[in-house]
């Protein structure tokens, strides 16, 4: 399946009857993969790629921005003012605008790439995964274990972002990419108050809609954690192994 393609969705199932169906196929799930962020090395830096949807020649641009060693990247197509017409529409997210908004940043002409290091924390973690495709649904989850002191008193923010993991190649693109193809926003408050016997816990599960112009084969999550400033302070990527 090519990522500017439109698919046909296999079956109208919600969300519920997508879970459903996981279960009755768990064993069978468990016996081919196993996908999480367990086991991989910690990113030091997240890159964003924006490409404005209108811009059918940025996507092969062989000056493209190259993820280097400990760099995590994403790729946003942002919907452009050719709506429908625009050459990358099929794989264009309004998620793209909300990501924008959030760094401040306006919608590209054609292309803009930001960088942030990480701000990381000694003594917690944070793991990414999700399940096998089921009826157009992905199983997902995010958590920061255990919580961090700095976090208390201060409201985080969590993102959970469904990619399209394309080699280079794909459509002509000089290198590969991670294709945002949904996206999971969620607010940790670490100002909570609790009594003695209830525990906070950042963390989050969710089942996400697959893109119908996406590949379930190529599908991973890529996670991280901002503080109020908008600082990225862990990142996360899954990856499916064979048991």
């Amino acid at each position: 399946m090519k990522p500017f393609m439109h698919r046909a969705s296999t079956l109208g199932c919600k969300p519920l009857l997508a879970a459903l169906l996981l279960l009755t196929q768990l064993p069978a799930a468990l016996a081919q993969s196993y996908c999480a962020s367990d086991g991989q090395p910690q990113p030091v830096q997240l890159m964003e790629r924006f490409i404005n949807a209108n811009c059918d020649s940025c996507w092969t641009d062989p000056a493209t921005p190259v993820a280097g060693k400990g760099v995590l990247a994403l790729d946003w197509i942002v919907p452009g003012d050719l709506g429908d017409d625009a050459p990358l529409s099929a794989a264009a997210t309004r998620d793209a605008l909300t990501r924008l908004q959030t760094l401040g940043e306006a919608i590209p002409a054609a292309t803009a790439t930001r960088s942030q290091a990480l701000k990381a924390f000694k003594g917690s973690r944070l793991r990414v995964a999700h399940g096998l495709p089921v009826a157009d649904y992905l199983g997902t989850s995010i958590e920061l274990k255990p919580i961090p002191a700095a976090a208390k008193g201060q409201r985080w923010s969590a993102w959970l972002a469904l990619v399209e993991t394309l080699p280079a190649g794909t459509e002509g693109s000089p290198i590969e990419r991670n294709l945002v193809r949904n996206l999971l926003q969620q607010s940790w408050d670490g100002r909570i108050q609790l009594s003695k016997t209830e525990r906070n816990r950042f963390f989050e599960a969710r089942s996400m809609a697959i893109a119908p112009a996406a590949n379930p084969n190529r599908l991973r999550v890529i996670g991280w954690v901002e503080n109020e400033a908008g600082q990225v302070l862990a990142a996360a990527q899954s990856r499916c192994k064979t048991p």
